[in-house]
C-alpha cells in the first residue's frame, strides 16, 4: 500500500483530494480546514463533547490573549513554552504598555479567574472545558495537521479540594478519551510520560500515542494532574469545612482535534481515498442511481424514494443524481471521500424493490430488500467501525518489537518500529538512549502492567520499567 511506502506524499494528496485541508495558506504552519474537514471536526467535537457535559463539565470560551505577567507565573510552565509563543507587542503604531500572548495553551488565561470563581468547598470540583485554536511556534519542520503553528483542540481544565479526587478525575477523562477514540477505531500506546518529558509544571502525565505508517508516533490526547503548582501560584484556595484556607489541586488534559483527524486519515485511509468512522462521516450513505434513458425516470424517482426512507431513519444520506459523470466515475469520487457505505439503485432493483449496498472498508457488496434497507445499514455500520478497529490494533501490534539489546535499536526505529526495551529509569540511560536509536523513550503503560523481564537495555543494572522507544511529531 502506498501510505506505508510514501507517507508523506500520500498523506497530502489524501487531504487535498479529500477536502479536508488546503496547506497552501500564504504563511507556513497555518492551513485551511475546508467543508469535508470541518464537518469531520464538527461530528467528532460533538461525540466528546457531549461525553464532557454528561460528567459536568461546563463548556466556556476564555479569550485567545494571556498578559505577560500572568503567563510568567508558574516558572516551569514559562521555561516549558517561552521559546513558542506568539507575542502581541502592537495595536496599529502604537507599542502596548504590557505584551500579549496567543494562548499556546490556557492554564495562565484561566487561571486567574479560577482564583476568583474558588471561595469555598461548595465551589468545587469546577470543571470546565473549551475547543478552540491554539498558537505555538513549531520550530521544526511543519506538517498538516500533525504539527502546525494553529492548531484545532479541546482542552479541559479542573479544580478539586484534594488529590485524591483529581485522581478521580484523570480516571474520569481517561475513560473519555478512550471511549471517543474507541469510536473512532484508533488504535494507541497510553503511556505514563517520564518525568523529564511530562507537561511543564505538572506532577505527572498521561499521553495517547496512535501509530502512523511512517513508524512516527501522533500524540492525540493528554492528561496531566498539576498537583498545586499552578494554584499556589495563582492564589486558587478554598475554605474548607473546617476553616482551614487550602489550594486546589487541579488536572488539564488536551484532546488534539487536528491530530485525532490526523489519526482517522492515517490510519484508516487506503489509496483510494479516505475511510471514515460512520460516526463521525459527514455523508454516511451516498445514493447512485444506475439510469438509461428509457428507466431514467422510474430509477431516479425511486433513489428518491430511498432517499426520504434512509433521512427519515436519521442517516446521513446523500442522492448523488448528477448527470456530468458516469456512475463510474461516482464510485471512485465518493471513495475519495470515504463514505462509509454507497447505495445503488438501477432498473432491476426498482423493479424487484431491491437496493445493492456497498460498505467502504472492504468494498463488500450485499443486496437487501427496500423495506430492510435501513437495517441493513446500520448493520454495515456497525461492521465497518469493527473492522477499522481490528484492523488498526492488528497493525498496532505488529509494529512493537521488544528489544533485547541496545545494538539493534536504530535498526528498529528505522524500519519504522516501536520498539519495546526495559529501563533503569535513569536519565543518563534515557539519553543514551534517544542518541543510539534517533527516538525517544515515550513512556510506559498504565493501562497494563507491565513488568521488566530483562536488565535495563542501555547501562545492565536492574531495570525498573518498561517503556516505548519511537519517533515522534
Amino acid at each position: 500500500m502506498k501510505k506505508f511506502k510514501n507517507f508523506s506524499e500520500w498523506f497530502d494528496e489524501i487531504l487535498f483530494n479529500a477536502e479536508v485541508v488546503d496547506n497552501r495558506y500564504p504563511v507556513k504552519g497555518f492551513a485551511v480546514y475546508k467543508s469535508w474537514g470541518s464537518r469531520i471536526i464538527k461530528n467528532i467535537l460533538k461525540i466528546l463533547e457531549q461525553n464532557l457535559d454528561e460528567t459536568g463539565h461546563s463548556p466556556m470560551l476564555f479569550p485567545v490573549v494571556i498578559p505577560e505577567d500572568a503567563f510568567a507565573k508558574e516558572s516551569e510552565h514559562i521555561k516549558g513554552f517561552g521559546s513558542e509563543v506568539f507575542w502581541v507587542t502592537h495595536a496599529g503604531e502604537r507599542r502596548l504598555d504590557k505584551r500579549l500572548l496567543l494562548r499556546p495553551t490556557s492554564e495562565t488565561a484561566m487561571y486567574p479567574m479560577f482564583a476568583l470563581w474558588v471561595r469555598s468547598h461548595a465551589d468545587l470540583p469546577l470543571k470546565v472545558y473549551q475547543s478552540v485554536a491554539v498558537y505555538r511556534y513549531e520550530t521544526k519542520a511543519t506538517r498538516p495537521l500533525f504539527r502546525m503553528r494553529e492548531f484545532l483542540w479541546n482542552e479541559g481544565h479542573t479544580a478539586h479540594k484534594d488529590w485524591e479526587d483529581a485522581e478521580r478525575q484523570v480516571k474520569e477523562v481517561i475513560e473519555i478519551y478512550s471511549d471517543v477514540f474507541k469510536r473512532l477505531g484508533l488504535s494507541y500506546l497510553m503511556l505514563k510520560r517520564p518525568d523529564f518529558d511530562k507537561f511543564a509544571g505538572a506532577a505527572y502525565s498521561v499521553a495517547f500515542d496512535a501509530w502512523n505508517p511512517d513508524g512516527r508516533v501522533n500524540q492525540i490526547g493528554t492528561v496531566h494532574n498539576l498537583g498545586d503548582n499552578f494554584s499556589k501560584a495563582f492564589e486558587i484556595a478554598y475554605e474548607d469545612t473546617d476553616g482551614t484556607h487550602k489550594n486546589v489541586i487541579q488536572t488539564c488534559y488536551g484532546f488534539g482535534v487536528s491530530r485525532v483527524v490526523a489519526a482517522v486519515v492515517a490510519q484508516h485511509g487506503d489509496d483510494r481515498g479516505l475511510i471514515l468512522p460512520p460516526e463521525i462521516a459527514p455523508i454516511q450513505v451516498v445514493i447512485i442511481p444506475i439510469v438509461y434513458k428509457e428507466v431514467a425516470h422510474e430509477v431516479n424517482a425511486y433513489a428518491r424514494e430511498l432517499y426520504e426512507k434512509l433521512k427519515v431513519e436519521g442517516i446521513r444520506v446523500h442522492l448523488d443524481d448528477s448527470d456530468d459523470k458516469t456512475p463510474g466515475e461516482k464510485f471512485y469520487y465518493w471513495e475519495i471521500f470515504g463514505v462509509p457505505v454507497r447505495a445503488e439503485v438501477g432498473p432491476r432493483d426498482q423493479k424487484e424493490r431491491k437496493v445493492t449496498l456497498s460498505e467502504r472498508v472492504n468494498l463488500e457488496r450485499r443486496i437487501v430488500d427496500f423495506e430492510n434497507v435501513a437495517e441493513a445499514v446500520k448493520e454495515f455500520f456497525v461492521e465497518i467501525l469493527r473492522n477499522l478497529e481490528e484492523r488498526s490494533s492488528l497493525v498496532l501490534k505488529s509494529l512493537i518489537v521488544t528489544t533485547p539489546d541496545a545494538s539493534s535499536l536504530n535498526e528498529i526505529i528505522e524500519s519504522k518500529k516501536i520498539a519495546r526495551v526495559c529501563w533503569c529509569e535513569n536519565i543518563e540511560c534515557a539519553e543514551k538512549i534517544r542518541e543510539i536509536s534517533g527516538g525517544e523513550i515515550r513512556g510506559h503503560r498504565i493501562d497494563v502492567e507491565e513488568k521488566p523481564e530483562a536488565p535495563c537495555i542501555i547501562c545492565g543494572r536492574q531495570a525498573k520499567k518498561v517503556v516505548y522507544i519511537a519517533r515522534a511529531y
